[in-house]
Order: C-alpha cells, then sequence, then structure tokens
C-alpha cells in the first residue's frame, strides 16, 4: 500500500492511503463474492462515499484562497479544470461543502457515513427555504427531525417531507407558509414554460420541452392509456426483432397517436382557418403507389402516409391538376363524427383486422374507398382498424382484402 510523505497533511495522507487502498482491490473479482459479503461491501462502500463526499466538499468550501491564486471567480472553476468535471457537478459539490459549514448537524451526520449525500443537499436545503421570521429554535428542529427521518426515507421522500416540515415543527405558520411556497413554485412553473422541437433532417424530429408538474402528469396519463398494453396485440408490442418494446418506445408512440388523432375541429384559428397542415400533391401522385406529397412547410412524406393521416388527424390534402389548379380543397366532412364512431364500435366490436383483438376505443376510422380519392364519410365506407392495421392499409407494400364477413387481412405484396 502506498504510504504517504510522514510531514503531509492529514487530509493529503487521507488521500494517499485511500488511493491505495482502492489500487489494492482494483484486480479483485467482486463476482466471487458471497452474497453476504455483497451486502457488507455495498452498505459499507455507501457510508464510505458518504465520508469522502463530506471531506471533499468541505475542503473544496475552505479553498478559496485556490481561487485566488488563480485569478478564478471560486474553487469549482478550478476543480473543473484539473479533474475534467463539469462546472455544473463542481458548483454543487462546493454548494454542498457551504451548506455544510452552515448546518453542522448535517455535516457532522454526513461525516460519519450515516447520511447519504443527496439526503444532506435535501435536508439543507429545506432548513434554508424556511421563511424568514422563522426563529433559530424552529429551524434547528426542522433540521433535527429530517435528520431523525433520513433514516428512514431517501431523498426524494426527504424533499417532499422537507417541504412540509413546519406541520411538524411549527404547525401554526405551517398551513400559510405552505400555501405561499406552493403559489411561489405555481408562478415560477408558469414562468419558465418552453418548447424546442428541431428536425433533423431525417424525417425525425427532437425536441424538450418544460411544462408545470400537474400539465406533465395530464400528458403522462393520457399517453400511458394509449400505451397501456391492452390496447395493443403482442405483435404491435414487439420491436423489429421480437424483444418486447420498452417503454420509453411505447410512450412515444402513443405520443404520435395523440398528435395525429387531436381533433381537427378543436384546434385553434388563425387567420380564419384551423391550425391544420396542408399536403400539397398531384392527382396522378395521389392515385400512384409510389409517390410523395408536399408538405405546406417545405418538407415532404410519402403519399401513402399522406392518405392515412387524411383519415383522421388534422390535414388537409390539396389536389393538383394537371395545371396546378386545385382540384379538391377537402369535402365538408372528412372526420368521422362521434355519434358513427359509436356505431362503428357497436358494428364492429373492435379492429377488423383478422386475428386483431384491439378493442373499438383504441381503434382508427378507416375509409375503405380513401377520402382522399373520393370515398364518403359514412358508415357503408367505413371500418374500425387499431394504428398498426390503419398502417399497413395506406402501406403500398400491403395489398388488404376485405371479406364477407367485414374481416381484412393483409398479404406483402411480393
Amino acid at each position: 500500500m502506498h504510504q504517504p510523505h510522514p510531514q503531509s497533511h492529514p487530509i493529503v495522507a487521507c488521500a494517499a492511503v485511500l488511493d491505495g487502498a482502492l489500487k489494492d482491490v482494483a484486480a479483485v473479482e467482486p463476482g466471487f463474492m458471497s452474497v453476504g459479503d455483497k451486502q457488507a461491501a455495498l452498505t459499507a462502500l455507501a457510508a464510505v462515499r458518504s465520508q469522502l463526499d463530506a471531506l471533499s466538499a468541505r475542503v473544496l468550501a475552505a479553498a478559496g484562497d485556490v481561487a485566488e491564486a488563480h485569478g478564478l471567480r471560486d474553487a469549482a472553476a478550478w476543480v473543473a479544470v484539473q479533474t475534467r468535471a463539469t462546472q455544473r457537478e463542481a458548483r454543487r459539490d462546493l454548494a454542498l461543502g457551504r451548506a455544510l459549514e452552515e448546518h453542522p448537524w448535517v455535516a457532522s451526520a454526513l461525516t460519519s457515513g450515516g447520511l447519504r449525500t443527496e439526503q444532506a443537499r435535501v435536508i439543507a436545503e429545506a432548513v434554508d427555504a424556511l421563511p424568514s421570521h422563522v426563529d433559530a429554535d424552529t429551524r434547528e428542529a426542522a433540521e433535527s427531525v429530517l435528520l431523525g427521518l433520513a433514516g428512514k426515507h431517501d431523498a426524494r421522500d426527504l424533499k417532499q417531507i422537507g417541504k412540509r416540515i413546519l406541520d411538524v415543527v411549527a404547525p401554526q405558520v405551517g398551513e400559510s407558509h405552505e400555501a405561499a411556497a406552493l403559489q411561489a413554485e405555481e408562478r415560477r412553473a408558469a414562468a419558465t414554460v418552453e418548447l424546442t422541437m428541431s428536425d433533423d433532417g431525417e424525417g425525425r424530429c427532437r425536441g424538450s420541452f418544460v411544462v408545470p408538474s400537474h400539465i406533465a402528469k395530464m400528458l403522462r396519463r393520457h399517453l400511458l392509456a394509449l400505451a397501456n398494453p391492452a390496447r395493443h396485440t403482442e405483435a404491435e408490442l414487439r420491436e423489429e426483432s421480437g424483444d418486447f418494446k420498452p417503454l420509453r418506445r411505447r410512450m412515444g408512440e402513443a405520443f404520435v397517436e395523440y398528435v395525429e388523432r387531436y381533433p381537427s375541429d378543436a384546434t385553434p384559428h388563425t387567420a380564419g382557418a384551423n391550425a391544420t397542415v396542408v399536403v400539397t400533391m398531384t392527382l396522378t401522385e395521389l392515385l400512384a403507389e409510389h409517390a410523395t406529397a408536399l408538405l405546406d412547410d417545405g418538407t415532404r412524406m410519402s403519399a401513402g402516409q399522406a392518405r392515412r393521416l387524411a383519415c383522421e388527424a388534422g390535414i388537409i390534402p390539396v389536389v393538383l391538376g394537371a395545371d396546378s389548379q386545385p382540384l379538391d380543397l377537402g369535402r365538408t366532412r372528412r372526420l368521422f363524427t362521434k355519434a358513427q364512431r359509436i356505431a362503428l364500435g357497436l358494428r364492429d366490436g373492435g379492429c377488423t383486422a383478422t386475428g386483431c383483438e384491439t378493442s373499438a376505443s383504441g381503434c382508427h376510422a378507416h375509409h375503405d374507398h380513401p377520402w382522399s380519392r373520393g370515398g364518403l364519410t359514412d358508415l357503408t365506407n367505413a371500418r374500425l382498424l387499431c394504428p398498426r392495421h390503419h398502417r399497413l392499409a395506406h402501406d403500398s407494400q400491403y395489398a388488404m382484402t376485405v371479406h364477407a364477413d367485414n374481416k381484412v387481412t393483409y398479404a406483402r405484396r411480393t
């Protein structure tokens, strides 16, 4: 084991000993440990990590002179450069070190290994977030209670408990504080909403958003309902490789369905027109098996995709004649009404594809004779298809056959 220099500072010597000890076991294969040894190692290493995090944060908080020596804003900037850590990571450690200086009980618990690092952050933040009129005794009581609860709750639970800690240590002020804190949180959430989308030029778009938590919960609940395995066949739940699709993909597909099925008559009006997407294609392209359509923003999609979306999505096909003049700007009623959907559900019972068990609520209303080719929006020209079979109905690679019992089958074209 590496021996520190006899005149090294105790903390430097400790780092050297730890470095040597870790290198001594670097080649040891943990797979051969017994279950008991693995359990003991995992809990002991968690405690050691907490102790090391506490020591590192304390040194960082005391390293203002290091920043001055190098003309930097703070020691976190120097650490980030020297250790190749991110600025964000280094500043979080610096914030923890400063918090430990203000909360000696938290520092003691973390230094002893009895507290996890994220728990320490959460407890310090919860106490610091108490209103300025809360006295020192109440703050100490809040910190003490949270430290006691840390033995049974993880950082996530402690964060929620911390928001209402005054209900425990000072009920007389807890209710008004919670209301004020929630109002401030809601105002902050409303003021920071944003959404960004960027097309990658390869038929995909990536994006991110920030919305109030309750909106995200509503959206998640809607998407989980659409992604519910009970709405899909086993084939729909499996990837091309045969493995089951992970939740993130099923949620992505649910989001696509959510947007495609949003009723166009519910979209806002701008300059007298619904916020719909206009797809332009010639009559020849519309009738062809292999063709493309032009969207009103200059991008393209396959004509089959356009025909599929025309069944239900907020999309308006504009068909052009040989002289590039519009032949059809859409008929009066393209989408099936609620009453028609109910009637289809009673008649078809669910997806009309042979062997598919998707219920009516999970299906799209499909025009047998495509609406984009003059088909009417009535029950004699309609059937229910699940999202997967609806895509196949508009896929030029497959031929759909309607049988006497109103069921349909698909066969790949050769």
